[in-house]
């Protein structure tokens, strides 16, 4: 009757287990903490001078694309735009900011700048 019970328990838990990880490979569900229907503010710049674009490690979700865009958003003359299909954020620019700033960011964001 024990083994029967122990059985179940690893049963459900297994079930639980794989039904996250097909939401988590299919976008539906959070790797880390997603699911949230909440949506950072776009970021307008009055000019941009030129783009650029990041080739990021890490971003797995629709959590990941904002927070990555918040990030990005909060330094001052740069906004921020990600595809998570091709896990990059393209970077525009109304006044010079160092590609380091850009990176230091990211990565305090949890994220890695592949180069």
């Amino acid at each position: 009757m024990e083994n029967i019970i122990i059985i179940g328990i690893i049963a459900v838990v297994v079930a639980v287990a794989i039904l996250h990880t097909v939401k988590h490979f299919r976008g539906k569900g959070g790797c880390c903490g997603g699911g949230s229907s909440y949506k950072p503010p776009k970021k307008k710049l009055p000019s941009t001078l030129y783009q650029k674009t990041f080739k990021v490690e890490g971003m797995h979700c629709d959590h990941c694309k904002n927070r990555m865009e918040e990030a990005v958003n909060d330094i001052p003359g740069v906004a921020g735009s990600v595809d998570l299909k091709k896990g990059q954020v393209t970077v525009s620019y109304a006044q010079d900011v160092s590609d380091e700033v850009i990176r230091a960011k990211i990565q305090r964001a949890g994220y890695a700048v592949v180069e």
